[in-house]
């Protein structure tokens, strides 16, 4: 009986995954939202902020977003092999989509129809994209410190082009740096659950 429930998991997790997987356009960060729906909202494997801590600490690893995360998510509900099984489900249908354009679409590159359904794809995934940084901020940024952080990193990026692992471990001091400063703070913060008052 175990190992049919055990089994009926594995099931839903490479089927939840393979889903986001197969949602490819735009890269990681456009699966963000996709990510988040499926395991927050319709199998609330995981809270909302649990799932942002999964994705400060999948964006903090080499490796793309999306795999870190459904990795992350798949060792949490099932460990190594509910790992194992979410990370196939997310990565299949990239390798199965990537095979056949690579087949293919050196013949139909030039074409009109090509290069106007991708005219239309790249603005989608910008949308995709900024739905799932709005989405994030509403949960990260709680107080005016997270505000200075957020655009501190916005514009250290966008204007000084630096790297983001400078960025992620300077957040971390500045976190460690409050931590142990203001412990009064942070405990006011962490018992509210991260939300403002």
């Amino acid at each position: 009986m175990k190992n049919k429930s055990q089994f009926k998991l594995f099931l839903e997790l490479f089927a939840t995954f393979f889903k986001i997987g197969s949602f490819t356009f735009g890269g990681g960060y456009a699966m963000i939202p996709l990510i988040e729906r499926e395991v927050v909202e319709n199998k609330k494997w995981v809270t909302e902020e649990e799932v942002i801590d999964v994705f400060a600490v999948a964006q903090s690893l080499p490796g793309a977003v999306a795999i870190n995360s459904s990795t992350f998510i798949g060792y949490r509900i099932a460990g190594k092999k509910g790992a194992l099984v979410a990370t196939t489900g997310v990565i299949l249908p990239s390798i199965l989509i990537i095979t056949v354009i690579a087949m293919f679409f050196s013949r139909v590159q030039d074409s009109p129809i090509v290069k106007a359904i991708f005219s239309g794809i790249r603005p989608a995934i910008v949308g995709l994209i900024s739905v799932a940084a709005l989405n994030i901020s509403k949960a990260s940024i709680i107080d005016k410190t997270g505000l200075f952080l957020a655009t501190a990193a916005v514009v250290l990026v966008a204007v000084f082009d630096v790297q983001a692992i400078f960025i992620i471990l300077a957040g971390a001091a500045v976190g460690l740096f409050i931590y142990y400063l203001f412990p009064l703070k942070v405990a006011k913060i962490l018992n509210s659950g991260g939300h403002k008052d």
